[in-house]
């Protein structure tokens, strides 16, 4: 039905945008198909459900203010998908994160710039400028 639709639209959205909300969401998806357990290596060759996620990630929600709000909020976490230690799961995050930053990029790209690209490489400019 639409409205139990939109409430899980609603609630996905509100989680996103909460400290550590974009790992707790990745994490939640992808548990079914076995992140973090024995079944992760095989789930991380399924770039659907990468593909699918990141999609999530990379669409602002009708909720929030501005889509400059949602890149600030959002966009650190993603980056933080990039250092997850566990190797098994590692692999999904990276791929979730990655391809939500090409999604970014190619759809809003000075945002991506500010908010992805630039903390991204900040310390290969630092190593640059020295």
């Amino acid at each position: 039905p639409a409205w139990l639709r939109r409430l899980c639209g609603q609630l996905l959205s509100e989680r996103l945008m909460r400290p550590s909300g974009v790992q707790a969401v990745v994490r939640g998806i992808m548990e079914g198909t076995g992140a973090g357990g024995a079944g992760a290596e095989a789930a991380a060759v399924d770039w659907r459900k990468c593909d699918a996620v990141a999609k999530i990630l990379a669409s602002c929600p009708q909720q929030c203010l501005s889509l400059e709000d949602y890149y600030r909020l959002v966009c650190p976490q993603i980056l933080d998908l990039l250092h997850i230690q566990d190797k098994l799961t590692a692999r999904q995050f990276q791929r979730v994160a990655t391809t939500t930053l090409l999604t970014m990029a190619k759809e809003h790209p000075q945002l991506a710039e500010k908010h992805l690209l630039q903390p991204l490489l900040a310390p290969l400019l630092r190593c640059l400028e020295t």
